[in-house]
């Protein structure tokens, strides 16, 4: 049987897949504060289902629903494209903060991210990591082994900082007293989010944006999601497999996981070519939210590339009417 070739990745595939959290976002937002997590969710996901049908490429859902189990969307192992060339991995988050937008609180974001098949390495026995992420400038300052307070001084001698002009993002958790704690004692600012650490991963690694690293214990999935965002701005984000119990343990010893290695941005997310897309759904620090006109709705849209390292803010404006006269248009 003949290989045929597969074609690389010519194309800006990131100004496809913002069409992806756009329609996300959209869904997801028109329930926003309705107190229904699992509506805003589903509405989000049906609309990134649909949408990424029509990408032109061959990939796979590597970060998704969770395996396949009477799962209608967007489940770990599908296939989505059109089934043509690149042959892709895909990490969808359709609402990072699917509590912050049911209960109408800023911070939600619907985000994507692709990379060349094989390439996204996901230690999904565990479902928490520790976690830390900085920009450019301090990506050779980190080390998580280290305490809490060596981090600090090394990343704000390498901002060129007192360690008291540091802000260090912290996801509200029990577990994280102790470290609030070594943080505070440090002297660093504290900034608390109760969800979304995607947002503000990215937020930590990206200049200006008021914060500084990301500190703590989050989702496996959102821990890959941002190391895509990072290689597109050339941060470091560290991470560490915590396991949750004894079964969870188990399961990563079973499976050969190795509880005490760090995985790196690389190792996170290996490809040469790495595409991110992520659109605001409730109005945040790193993204508006959608803005509802009469007949339509403006979005808030971050698009980024590793291999160009280009960073674009999109603002666009959907006219309802026109997009309904399109969809209803059968597919040739």
């Amino acid at each position: 049987m003949i290989q045929r070739a597969r074609e690389p990745m010519d194309r800006n595939l990131a100004m496809e897949l913002v069409r992806v959290t756009e329609a996300a976002a959209l869904s997801a937002s028109q329930h926003m504060g309705k107190g229904d997590k699992e509506l805003v969710d589903q509405a989000a996901v049906d609309a990134m289902r649909f949408t990424l049908d029509s990408v032109r490429m061959d990939g796979i859902v590597v970060i998704g629903e969770g395996e396949k189990d009477e799962a209608p969307m967007l489940y770990i192992g599908e296939r989505i494209g059109d089934g043509s060339d690149p042959n892709v991995d895909i990490a969808v988050d359709p609402v990072d903060g699917t509590t912050l937008l049911s209960k109408g609180l800023p911070g939600a974001i619907s985000a994507i991210a692709l990379s060349e098949q094989g390439t996204m390495h996901v230690p999904r026995e565990v479902a928490y990591m520790n976690k830390i992420a900085v920009g450019p400038d301090a990506r050779d300052a980190i080390d998580i082994e280290a305490p809490v307070s060596v981090n600090l001084r090394s990343i704000a001698r390498a901002l060129g900082r007192k360690i008291g002009e540091l802000t260090v993002v912290v996801l509200d958790r029990p577990r994280h007293e102790q470290l609030l704690k070594e943080i505070r004692a440090a002297g660093a600012r504290v900034k608390l989010i109760s969800d979304g650490d995607v947002a503000a991963g990215i937020q930590a690694a990206m200049p200006d944006s008021g914060v500084d690293v990301l500190m703590g214990i989050g989702g496996t999935p959102e821990g890959v999601l941002t190391a895509a965002a990072i290689r597109c701005v050339g941060g470091e984000i560290q991470c560490k497999p915590w396991p949750r119990n004894d079964e969870e343990r188990k399961r990563a010893h079973d499976a050969g996981l190795d509880l005490n290695h760090v995985y790196v941005t690389e190792e996170l997310v290996s490809g040469d070519d790495v595409f991110f897309a992520a659109t605001g759904c409730s109005t945040g620090e790193l993204l508006h939210g959608v803005r509802y006109f009469t007949g339509g709705a403006e979005t808030y849209s971050l698009v980024m590339r590793s291999r160009s390292g280009t960073v674009r803010r999109i603002t666009s404006v959907h006219n309802f009417n026109l997009i309904d006269k399109v969809r209803a248009r059968p597919r040739k």
